[in-house]
């Protein structure tokens, strides 16, 4: 028990620090053409799938915190609404929850489901990837590292779909638990912002207050769809290396 409890305390340290130098390094934002995805919220998800809810939540609530004295220290226009704990630190939290309710709901599922689920979702990534790959080569201006990463991410995604047809191996508690935890930071967070500061946030970025609800359902579309496919490769890796390495 005594280990258990140190090996939980030990993993959360450690992804609560990558998390934070992620969130204070370039390493947590990946460029995709016009945005830029980020990639903090990410141990959040491995440490809930690894260690559960707790663990998942504690992690969270590091990622949740360092952004609260990021937005004091280290402050942008828009960064004050990061001042409020119900944006910086409540949806963090939720991710690890979210993420280990959802891997431990779909990990009961046949096989056979989950193996044709897996194959259709890789299928999905590989398709907006590609989209953004080539929205990125006939873009007016060109943006190599965007074409790099991008790159990167779509063979890492063809990678997935060989393991998944080949090996006999399924991803799909993994798939969902990445997308969702990584759509629950972005729906709350980005909810948070229209209930509390649509019109300052508006005005800081120079737009007509009355058009909060499109602008940040925007942001939605081109920021948190990007975020979850990127969750859902990184998380399907590292999960998998992770426990292969722990089963050896």
């Amino acid at each position: 028990m005594n280990k258990e409890k140190t090996r939980k305390l030990v993993i959360a340290a450690m992804l609560g620090a990558i998390t934070i130098v992620l969130g204070l390094t370039p390493l947590g934002f990946i460029p995709l053409g016009v945005m830029n995805a980020t990639t903090m919220h990410i141990p959040v998800i491995i440490a809930a799938i690894l260690e559960g809810p707790i663990v998942g939540a504690a992690v969270g609530l590091i990622f949740g915190v360092s952004s609260m004295v990021k937005a004091f220290t280290m402050p942008l226009p828009t960064s004050f609404v990061f001042w409020n704990p119900l944006i910086a630190v409540l949806p963090r939290v939720l991710i690890g929850i979210v993420s280990y309710y959802l891997y431990a709901a779909f990990s009961s599922r046949s096989p056979k489901f989950l193996k044709i689920a897996s194959v259709l979702f890789d299928l999905l990534i590989i398709a907006f990837l590609g989209f953004v790959l080539f929205k990125i080569v006939t873009a007016d201006k060109f943006v190599l590292s965007s074409f790099f990463a991008t790159l990167g991410f779509l063979i890492a995604a063809f990678a997935l779909l060989f393991v998944t047809l080949k090996l006999k191996f399924d991803n799909f508690a993994l798939t969902v638990s990445a997308f969702f935890g990584s759509l629950t930071n972005s729906v709350l967070v980005l909810g948070g912002i229209y209930l509390f500061y649509a019109t300052p946030f508006m005005e800081k970025l120079d737009k007509s207050p009355e058009a909060a609800g499109k602008v940040i359902l925007g942001l939605a579309l081109t920021s948190s769809l990007p975020e979850a496919i990127i969750a859902v490769i990184i998380t399907i890796i590292s999960v998998n290396a992770i426990t292969r390495f722990k089963n050896r």
